[in-house]
């Protein structure tokens, strides 16, 4: 496919994966993106680029047509985007990009740099319409067909994601899909949870972050995991509409207020009931941020409405370009620090 061909019509989504024309592979963060930009986070690096990359990378490799790829250990860490930007602003500047916005550098690819785009939904049915399937994409398909009909979501409001997407799995590979829309995925979790309970599929619940979201379980002998995408027309935001700038590292405890758009990445959690819990908060007395913002995917939908929080991230002012109308937000995942996150209280 050409590149033309490839972007015809691309609305960019989170979560989309797409390939560049030096080989690496990108998935894209969010919804909101310069204009003739992309804002993305690396996933795959092609192996003969390994020397530029100051990170400790996985042992195994992968391969996406003739490139043999390679992959950061930790992919969400501070200091991995931070090397990921030093490597890219030395060696390939045309993917860094100082946002006016936020006033700093961000990774951020120019369409005309991009060669292939992976959509979720497109890949599923591109590989509903394959003719011959190995085990792991019959049983990804089942998984989906079966949750589908449970939750009463139709099959074209799913996407596959991941290795799977790419053609680049092994029989060890994990299913990774994803559901458009926030309502259709509530249907999606509470029928997984129906499914759990009647024994046809299991959560895998490691840790107080598992046993929040329930989003990874096996089905059939495989790991699974989902999650949100936004349909086109919950997309409202608009790169520009606001300015951002940060004030000061802070830790608090707050009551989650609205959740509707917890389940995205960027996950939005409305608050209440602010509390700091360190003298270096104290800024919150006066600047009480109204919402949590996480740039993590691993904090989406960890807290449901009337539940409390811990949340560490830094105190950002809000501006609007438009009105000028002034509001807070704490970020988490804003590639300052390593200590960012939000945790659920038990009650």
């Amino acid at each position: 496919m050409s590149p033309a061909a490839a972007l015809e019509g691309w609305l960019p989504m989170d979560g989309d994966t797409f390939k560049t024309v030096d080989g690496f592979i990108f998935n894209v963060f969010g919804y909101e993106h310069p204009e003739g930009r992309v804002l993305s986070f690396l996933k795959y690096i092609p192996s003969r680029y390994r020397g530029l990359f100051k990170v400790k990378l996985l042992g195994r490799t992968w391969r996406l047509g003739e490139v043999e790829l390679l992959r950061a250990e930790r992919l969400y860490t501070a200091e991995n985007y931070r090397a990921f930007l030093t490597a890219f602003r030395e060696n390939f500047p045309d993917y860094v990009y100082h946002c006016p916005y936020r006033m700093k550098e961000v990774i951020s690819i120019p369409i005309d740099r991009i060669a292939e785009v992976y959509s979720p939904r497109e890949r599923l049915r591109a590989l509903n319409e394959a003719g011959a399937k190995d085990p792991l994409q019959r049983t990804a398909l089942d998984l989906i067909e079966l949750v589908s009909e449970e939750a009463r979501v139709p099959v074209e409001e799913f996407g596959i994601h991941g290795s799977i997407a790419l053609n680049m799995h092994t029989e060890n590979s994990d299913i990774d899909f994803v559901v458009y829309g926030g309502q259709n995925f509530r249907r999606v979790e509470a029928a997984i949870e129906r499914l759990a309970g009647m024994g046809v599929l299991n959560y895998i619940l490691k840790n107080r972050l598992d046993a929040a979201r329930r989003f990874r379980g096996r089905f059939q002998g495989r790991i699974f995991m989902y999650n949100a995408v936004r349909k086109p027309e919950e997309m409202t935001a608009r790169y520009g509409s606001h300015r951002y700038t940060p004030i000061s590292p802070v830790r608090l405890r707050c009551r989650v207020k609205e959740d509707g758009e917890a389940v995205f990445r960027p996950a939005i959690y409305g608050i209440e009931e602010v509390k700091p819990i360190d003298p270096n908060s104290a800024l919150l007395g006066e600047l009480t941020p109204e919402v949590v913002v996480s740039m993590v995917g691993c904090y989406r939908n960890v807290a449901r409405r009337g539940e409390e929080v811990e949340v560490s991230g830094v105190l950002e002012r809000v501006e609007s370009t438009e009105t000028g109308e002034v509001s807070h937000q704490v970020v988490v995942g804003s590639a300052v620090g390593e200590e960012e996150y939000i945790w659920p209280l038990q009650p």
